[in-house]
């Protein structure tokens, strides 16, 4: 169809690569052209960086797609996208961009789909600013499901900044119809488990150190939750040296709430370990039934799904507000997001600063199934 393009400012709000991946994923869905001007114009270094263009060329060719203005620095580009097709495909940054950014563009796509899509995606998997591989599998995955996504994520290979060469598996079923997600009430907190992890060269005392800071400072916080903080050593699939922590947090109410945070020179193990729990302990403390994580992961689904969506969350991230403010512009999902005002059912948390996010979806159909 020659539509004319959706324009979009790729400076406004968050301002980063996020703006991407979220209006090239809905136009591959939509089957809408767009061009995004003014790309990462506010960053130090402005316009595509290599893992912005590894899934922008990714998706234009899941969808026999015109891309153009793909050169790493560039500014503006226009994609034209054709049919969604299945199959296989390798996306590869070359460098430690994260494989789990791509997998936020790619997997969307691949839901709509005519037959199963299957992804090898090579760079960081444990990378700052980005999901991690444990978080995607552990937390995002079984949110995600509850919307009726399908999809096995295998880490194959960790990779670490400043080589990545990290490599994950993804197959991904396709669907006709996304189903709306209801997640209001959060309950107490059940259990806290958690890993901690070395690789490479990194001796495993570190992982060790890391997960029983963790764990001190989390029962210190959360009482009655059962607190299980083990630590690996992940050298047998690992490409070069790097460690870091995942805790993840089961409430009574079925909901995941997870930190992470990856080892530094200069920082202490225990450090690490403290800041993770710190960081989880803050979603905890806001009542929601999602971190500030995955607040921005879930808005392109309840755009999709056929149906009204509630989530319960913290205050809404800026890149929540960037997601909803491109998926308002390429479907008809509407959003609103509103204070909530009652008590807490939650001791621990401080009703006024959970929000109800509410999407009217588009119930975009997946006609080729």
């Amino acid at each position: 169809p020659n539509m004319e393009p959706v324009e979009l400012d790729g400076s406004v709000m968050e301002g980063g690569g996020q703006i991407l991946r979220v209006c090239a994923a809905l136009s591959c869905i939509t089957g809408t052209p767009i061009r995004v001007r003014n790309i990462r114009a506010g960053r130090s270094t402005p316009g595509l960086r290599p893992q912005h263009l590894c899934g922008l060329q990714l998706l234009s060719q899941m969808t026999s797609g015109l891309l153009q203005g793909s050169e790493v620095g560039s500014t503006h580009i226009t994609l034209e996208p054709r049919a969604v097709g299945g199959g296989a495909y390798t996306a590869d940054t070359h460098t430690a961009g994260s494989v789990c950014l791509l997998l936020q563009a790619s997997l969307p796509v691949s839901l709509f789909s005519n037959q199963r899509t299957d992804l090898v995606l090579k760079g960081g998997t444990e990378t700052e600013l980005a999901p991690h591989s444990d978080y995607t599998l552990k937390v995002f995955k079984p949110i995600v499901e509850k919307f009726g996504v399908q999809f096995d994520f295998d880490v194959v290979k960790r990779g670490f900044y400043p080589k990545g060469g990290g490599v994950v598996s993804v197959s991904v079923q396709p669907i006709r119809q996304l189903q709306p997600v209801v997640m209001e009430t959060r309950g107490g907190v059940a259990r806290i488990t958690g890993t901690a992890f070395v690789a490479g060269v990194l001796p495993i005392k570190l992982a060790k150190a890391m997960s029983a800071a963790a764990a001190r400072a989390l029962r210190a916080h959360v009482a009655g939750a059962h607190v299980d903080v083990a630590a690996t050593n992940e050298s047998q699939s690992a490409f070069g040296n790097g460690s870091g922590i995942l805790l993840v947090a089961e409430t009574t109410g079925g909901c995941l709430l997870a930190s992470s945070a990856l080892g530094k020179r200069g920082v202490s193990p225990e450090q690490v370990g403290v800041a993770a729990a710190e960081a989880l302990l803050g979603n905890l403390r806001h009542g929601g039934c999602v971190d500030d994580f995955l607040q921005d992961q879930l808005v392109i689904f309840m755009a999709l799904a056929s149906g009204r969506s509630r989530i319960r969350t913290g205050p809404p991230t800026l890149h929540t507000r960037t997601a909803i403010h491109v998926a308002e512009a390429l479907t008809k999902a509407k959003f609103t997001i509103t204070k909530c005002e009652d008590a807490s059912a939650d001791a621990n948390a401080s009703a006024s600063d959970s929000y109800l996010i509410e999407c009217d979806g588009a119930g975009v159909e997946n006609t080729d199934l």
